[in-house]
């Protein structure tokens, strides 16, 4: 009797044993199971940017998804209990894979005769999420292996959150936390019982429980989750019945898509794209300078303007505000070209930093430029330029020449800088990226717009204007990557009292009569310091303005080039100005400059630009920076009544029709006929060898008598009726000399070599 029961005992310790034994090595065994890698990755996030307020601008989709990471200590427990109703409520009970829901599978479907549950625990989904195969037998033991494998390495809660973290909610919503945004606009800790149980809901089919297109099916979809919540003790039965009963505010299906030009650049130029990117737009900013650009651009279309582009740079961080790329991003064929980034002619709005350079040469406010027909002769051939009206105005200070944007002043005071090289290298400091060729190949048309720049750069070089004289580069946001290349400028010291004077200058309403009357767009009831550009045959037009908190630079035209019909600055970009400026000071009011100590008043006389007593009927008050006061005037300044004596520039003028000064001048004398046409004072020369005719200067004088010319430094010759002289390189004085009146004219001229 005894050897039965050894037997039996025998064959139990066997079957014990057997059984340990399999089990501790299917526990082992386990460990040769591989995880898939991108579950140690961070999951799936896409980028959210938003303004400087935290207000989203757009969300971009990565890898054709919408996904936001969330920490589990961040899901309220409602949503959690929701979830694990309607995928796995045993969840913290198994170990990955769940023996009872999958015999109530195999049950449930040999009764049905097809297969109505997959018994696949949020672990298993989890597996198969990040490692998608064919849906096999094969698929199903390894997806469960798998799982097993998870469980003994990773916690609970970390599997929970990767869950919920990849799980697809449909409509390219990956994530609990984007589910929660799209479908309600909610953040996860205000959902309400009812509305985490429809999003709970969704995984089992995305598509055919889509709320937006089959509100029913997801709607009993939810019922069922909120009856297995009570079931499971997680809810009340009155909390269920008052969330079946709740009223279902769905988000209307859309996507956040603001600012979208300016999302697009920053997008560019991100180092990370990961996660939120808080961006320096003012969202209130962008959507003032949108309307302005729309509802200013409709009426223009007649006028054949269909395209324009503004930007709004905060002074005192170099942040951009606002960013207008077009008024229609959707627009067929041009929506999404970036006018703000596209380089265009930017016609006169070059010209404060050349009167700017002026000035920090001792030229003044005061300074006389001779508007008067011109031919300069440069490196790069002859050149004629004229003047927006076709008329010249005579003698006219650098207040008048730069306020009322005349072109042949401010190519006569770039030549007297030395040529287009100053002028080329501030704009290139100040972070202009376009200027690629030599100075030379630019020539003296660079300050009324020969070159290309972009929108946004010039405006940032203006906003170096608006700091008086301190440039910094621009900002899309905090992030690496999102500042304009040029770094900031240290040496030397910024050109402040320079600065203000051009800021006074450019405010000066009553300065600008001429060109614009006094009623323009740029006339505002604060100070603006503004200026226009238009290029040729009217394909840009431009307006950019400052004040010591805020620069707008904006851009008119089409972006096939095509001219717009008339359509100058002043009419087509400047109304777009005024009225993002409005809303500015609407906003945040306005301020201005002081006046520094270091700028005196003086009285002068408004023909010679100098120094006059107090009592004249005509004297003008002008403001300088001490120590660089014109001279006073003398009697050899007037003839004998009083009318100002000109050079002899001007004497073609004095006798023409455009002579608006009448009585103000002196007529013509004999002993003033001499008058110099080439070279200009200050012109560059450059000696190309491929190209024998930049040997020689051409050397154009118009007088009475018989020419003669002369230098130091240069052999003068004559051929015909023609005069030059041999290009040598180096700096060199010439003169010429009219035997009939014995007048003498000086000029100057830098020759180099390429």
């Amino acid at each position: 009797m005894t050897f039965p029961k050894k037997r039996t005992l025998r064959m139990a310790g066997f079957v014990f044993g057997g059984s340990l034994f399999l089990l501790v090595g299917f526990h082992f065994a386990l460990r040769l199971v591989s995880i898939p890698s991108v579950l140690f990755q961070p999951g799936p996030a896409s980028v959210q940017l938003t303004d400087r307020h935290g207000t989203p601008l757009r969300d971009v989709r990565v890898n054709e998804h919408f996904a936001r990471e969330t920490a589990l200590r961040d899901v309220p427990p409602t949503l959690v209990h929701a979830m694990l109703a309607a995928e796995d409520k045993r969840f913290f009970e198994h170990g990955g894979v769940d023996l009872l829901a999958i015999a109530r599978a195999i049950g449930g479907n040999l009764f049905h005769h097809h297969v109505r549950s997959g018994a696949s625990t949020i672990t298993e989904q989890l597996v198969k999420i990040v490692h998608p195969r064919p849906r096999t037998m094969r698929t199903k033991v390894l997806e469960a292996l798998t799982a097993l494998r998870l469980e003994q390495i990773w916690s609970k809660q970390q599997i929970l959150e990767a869950y919920l973290n990849r799980i697809d909610f449909g409509n390219l919503n990956y994530g609990i936390a984007a589910a929660a945004d799209y479908y309600f606009g909610k953040p996860l800790s205000d959902l309400t019982e009812a509305e985490a149980a429809l999003i709970a809901g969704l995984p089992k089919n995305p598509a055919r429980l889509n709320p937006h297109r089959a509100f029913g099916y997801a709607k009993r979809r939810q019922e069922l989750v909120l009856r297995r919540m009570r079931d499971d003790r997680w809810i009340s039965a009155a909390t269920c019945a008052r969330a079946i009963a709740e009223p279902l505010l769905l988000q209307p299906p859309r996507r956040i898509f603001q600012a979208p030009h300016f999302v697009d650049l920053v997008l560019q130029n991100a180092t990370s794209k990961i996660g939120t990117i808080a961006t320096s737009l003012d969202l209130d900013v962008q959507h003032g300078a949108e309307r302005a650009v729309r509802d200013r651009l409709a009426p223009l279309r007649k006028e054949n303007v269909h395209h324009a582009a503004a930007v709004v740079i905060d002074n005192a961080t170099g942040g951009v505000l606002a960013l207008v790329g077009s008024d229609d991003y959707f627009a067929p064929a041009t929506g999404q070209v970036n006018g703000a980034w596209a380089r265009r002619s930017p016609g006169s709005a070059l010209k404060p930093f050349t009167y700017l350079i002026a000035f920090e040469r001792g030229a003044t406010a005061a300074t006389v430029a001779a508007d008067v027909p011109a031919e300069f002769i440069t490196s790069t051939g002859s050149y004629r330029p004229q003047d927006f009206s076709q008329r010249c105005l005579g003698p006219v200070r650098y207040r008048l020449a730069l306020a009322n944007s005349l072109n042949i002043p401010a190519v006569r005071v770039l030549a007297t800088l030395g040529g287009p090289a100053p002028l080329r290298d501030r704009l290139v400091e100040w972070g202009i990226t376009t200027l690629a060729r030599s100075a030379d190949e630019y020539g003296l048309g660079l300050t009324i717009g020969n070159a290309e720049v972009r929108l946004l750069e010039l405006t940032n070089a203006y906003a170096a204007l608006a700091r008086l004289g301190r440039y910094e580069p621009y900002k899309l946001g905090d992030a690496s990557g999102l500042t304009s290349t040029k770094p900031a400028h240290e040496a030397p010291p910024p050109p402040a009292l320079q600065a203000w004077l051009i800021a006074d200058i450019l405010s000066d309403n009553e300065a600008r009569v001429h060109s614009f009357g006094r009623e323009s767009a740029l006339r505002y009831e604060f100070p603006v310091a503004c200026k226009t550009g238009t290029s040729t045959d009217f394909r840009d037009n431009w307006a950019m303005g400052y004040t010591p908190d805020f620069t707008v630079g904006v851009w008119v035209g089409n972006f096939d080039g095509s001219p717009m019909k008339d359509v100058s600055g002043v009419t087509g970009a400047a109304p777009i100005l005024h009225d993002i400026f409005e809303h500015l000071h609407a906003r945040f009011g306005t301020t201005w400059y002081q006046r520094p100590p270091e700028i005196v008043d003086r009285t002068i006389h408004p023909i010679t630009g100098k120094i006059t007593g107090s009592g004249r009927a005509d004297a003008i008050r002008e403001s300088f920076i001490a120590g660089t006061l014109p001279p006073s005037e003398s009697p050899g300044d007037y003839d004998t009544q009083g009318r100002a004596i000109l050079g002899a520039e001007y004497q073609e003028w004095i006798s023409s029709n455009q002579n608006n000064l009448a009585e103000q001048i002196a007529p013509p004398s004999l002993r003033d006929s001499l008058r110099l046409v080439t070279p200009a004072p200050g012109t560059t020369f450059v000696i190309d060898p491929d190209i024998p005719s930049t040997s020689r200067i051409p050397l154009l004088a118009r007088g009475r008598g018989v020419l003669t010319w002369k230098s130091d430094t240069l052999k003068c010759a004559q051929e015909g009726n023609r005069s030059f002289a041999d290009a040598v390189e180096g700096s060199h004085r010439l003169q010429v000399r009219d035997d009939a009146t014995g007048q003498t004219v000086e000029t100057w001229v830098s020759v180099k070599r390429l």
